[in-house]
């Protein structure tokens, strides 16, 4: 099951990428960019902004969706996986479409090695995003292992917030992850995400040991971790790894808010980008010391 495909990726490994990103995640942090990527099934993104009057497609089509003088209402409850296949591609104006779809590894393989050229020749690969790849750990491995056999660079960028029997299977067709480091305090970890901190901390001390090349990944969110007690904390953390050379910070934006509307959901993260150069020089400096090269990504 996945919710996009996005190839040229420059961003998310080395080189020239094909970034699939894979649908289901076991977190739910409070700034998620993509928060259409959290449920592991398809769903119904909604703008109503688009809606064209008169139009009732999709509400003769779904009992779930009705349509009164107020507009157009969703009651999502009410949704099953038949009402959902049945609206995917009716919306005329695309105010109403279907996230997430079921691919086949012959299908994506396809797509991918259309882009063998610009990985040859700027050393770049296939990377698995999500959502979080390993909630999905036979399909990850066999996607992983066909683009080894390809002769592909493989990466996978996760939050690492699931049982190592799911991560474990796709290592030895894996160059490179990249690994989410949002916090190492147990108490503020559950309460921006939802999850337990142990579990990522146990998991990327087991990938150590197995020797796999890591990059660290920290968001920088206001009231969350961007401050310098927890910056030190998180760089600490990574520096003792042992495998990493690289830290990522990024500083938290807000281009992901407007998605949570389309989803009938509160957005609950700062109003406010992340504008604080100083502590950006200091997460900089402080990485150096330990050892890290530190990489700051808008």
């Amino acid at each position: 099951m996945i919710f996009d495909l996005q190839r040229y990726s420059t961003h998310d490994g080395p080189g020239i990428r094909t970034l699939v990103f894979l649908k289901g995640c076991s977190l739910a942090c409070r700034w998620c960019q993509n928060p259409e990527s959290r449920s592991p099934r398809p769903e119904i993104l909604l703008d109503r902004r688009q809606c064209i009057e008169g139009c009732s497609l999709c509400s003769q089509a779904c009992p779930a969706i009705l349509r009164d003088a107020q507009g157009i209402r969703l009651i999502r409850s009410g949704l099953g996986a038949q009402d959902v296949e049945r609206l995917r591609g009716l919306c005329p104006s695309e105010a109403l479409q279907v996230c997430g779809r079921e691919e086949s590894l012959d299908a994506l393989m396809s797509t991918i090695l259309r882009d063998r050229p610009f990985f040859e020749r700027s050393g770049g690969g296939v990377t698995l995003s999500g959502g979080e790849p390993f909630m999905q750990p036979d399909f990850a491995a066999e996607l992983l292992a066909r683009c080894k056999a390809q002769g592909l660079h493989t990466a996978v960028e996760s939050c690492l917030h699931v049982p190592w029997h799911q991560i474990e299977p796709s290592l030895p067709h894996l160059d490179l992850l990249l690994a989410d480091l949002k916090h190492v305090d147990e108490a503020r970890f559950f309460d921006w995400t939802r999850g337990k901190v142990a579990l990522p901390l146990a998991n990327l001390k087991r990938l150590a040991e197995r020797g796999v090349a890591m990059q660290i990944r920290v968001p920088l969110i206001p009231g969350f971790n961007a401050d310098r007690e927890s910056i030190k904390a998180i760089t600490d953390t990574a520096a003792r790894l042992g495998t990493v050379q690289e830290i990522h910070f990024l500083p938290y934006h807000t281009l992901g808010a407007g998605k949570y509307a389309l989803l009938d959901l509160p957005y609950e993260a700062p109003e406010r980008p992340l504008n604080d150069p100083d502590l950006l020089d200091f997460a900089h400096t402080y990485a150096q010391r330990q050892g890290l090269t530190p990489v700051t990504r808008g």
